[in-house]
């Protein structure tokens, strides 16, 4: 049994911060004990210097792959190599799990999201299953239910061992994020370099298409991912209804709720509410809605997300801490525990005996985590 002993870390675990040791065999902790441990002089492991070590990070939605494959406009990267260095980045800010989203539909037509779609998951699937990656990636499909051929591509892929969640988005003006019809103008005429009268003509149609498939593809979307037993989240849910109707799809994660309302409701009614690491680094949301801070003030987020910013779920963590005087090891349990329980993620998440050996070392200076050091079942790899 190869053994390494990790010692003289600020241990993290789920209900306390202790001086401690973690020991580890086959990939597996074997062991947490208080103190420090002496090493042996033939066992491997590290002498922390008193800095944090915590479980790797379980990220649940990211967008980085989809940047890493369009790294500029109209630059489509090699699949292969962008699935490397999305896998190289997400290490080497500490997330060890990710679920890696992407779009089924996109309100923009002109939008090359679908046709890579397939080809994605494809890549990510030979990388996975080839060993050819560090981190243990999944796939997160987001729906966007005016798109009419979303259930027939569910039907497709939702079959795949590596689809673990799905999500269902409605980007429609005077819906949930776009509640306000002008902030939907604003994003479309900004992101894709829209004239005003292409922006009108886009939005009409995608209020068509609402209106046409919305209702139908959320109902079959729902049922297809519930008969597979995969969990579903919501996305941008506005208000006390939003949640309502997500509850009957059965979702059980809300993600990046848009107010404190929506937030709110989720809560009382079970789900995990899933908040932006960006949105709390910068001080609040870019499309005006309520800020994570304001969220981690009423104690409404349960996890964090990286969302387009891999770096930020470490950072938020700490961040989290200091703008809600939470204690550092409850922060953590957002990047951490709470959303590998959320996906059935059971064997990962904390610091403790039997546990994957998924483990960061983090150094905090100047009020920043700084990583230290990444290993993936018991095997370092920053």
């Amino acid at each position: 049994m190869s053994e390494q002993v990790h010692t003289n870390y600020r241990l993290l675990l789920p209900d306390e911060e202790v001086p401690g040791t973690v020991v580890v065999a086959d990939g597996r902790i074997h062991d947490v004990q208080p103190g420090t441990a002496q090493r042996g002089k033939n066992s491997g492991g590290t002498d922390g210097g008193g800095a944090y070590l915590l479980p790797g990070l379980v990220e649940l939605h990211t967008d980085n792959l989809e940047r890493c494959i369009m790294p500029r406009p109209g630059v489509n990267w090699p699949l292969a190599s962008a699935v490397a260095i999305h896998d190289s980045q997400l290490v080497a800010a500490g997330i060890t799990s990710v679920f890696d989203a992407l779009s089924v539909g996109d309100v923009n037509p002109a939008s090359v999201r679908l046709k890579q779609l397939t080809p994605t998951i494809e890549a990510v699937s030979q990388a996975q299953r080839g060993g050819w990656l560090a981190a243990d990636h999944r796939i997160h499909l987001r729906f966007e239910l005016s798109f009419e051929d979303g259930v027939a591509i569910a039907e497709e892929h939702l079959g795949n061992p590596l689809v673990g969640l799905v999500s269902l988005m409605d980007h429609s003006p005077g819906q949930r994020q776009f509640t306000d019809p002008e902030k939907l103008d604003q994003y479309l005429a900004g992101k894709y370099g829209l004239s005003p009268e292409a922006v009108r003509a886009l939005v009409e149609e995608i209020q068509r298409k609402q209106e046409l498939y919305g209702d139908a593809n959320r109902a079959a979307l729902a049922r297809l991912a519930r008969e597979r037993g995969l969990p579903i989240a919501s996305h941008d849910d506005a208000t006390a209804e939003h949640v309502a109707e997500a509850e009957r799809d059965g979702v059980t994660l809300a993600e990046f709720p848009t107010t404190v309302e929506a937030a709110r409701a989720a809560h009382e009614r079970g789900m995990r509410v899933v908040a932006g690491a960006p949105n709390l680094m910068l001080g609040g949301s870019h499309s005006g809605n309520v800020s994570t801070a304001e969220l981690g003030a009423a104690e409404l987020v349960d996890i964090l997300s990286s969302d387009y910013v891999p770096l930020s779920l470490l950072h938020g963590v700490f961040r989290l801490a200091a703008e809600t005087g939470r204690p550092l090891h409850q922060a953590a349990r957002t990047a951490t525990l709470h959303a590998a329980q959320a996906v059935g993620m059971n064997d990962r998440g904390a610091l403790a005996p039997g546990l994957r050996a998924d483990l960061i070392a983090v150094h905090e200076a100047g009020g920043v985590p700084r990583l230290q050091s990444v290993w993936i079942e018991g095997r370092r790899v920053v």
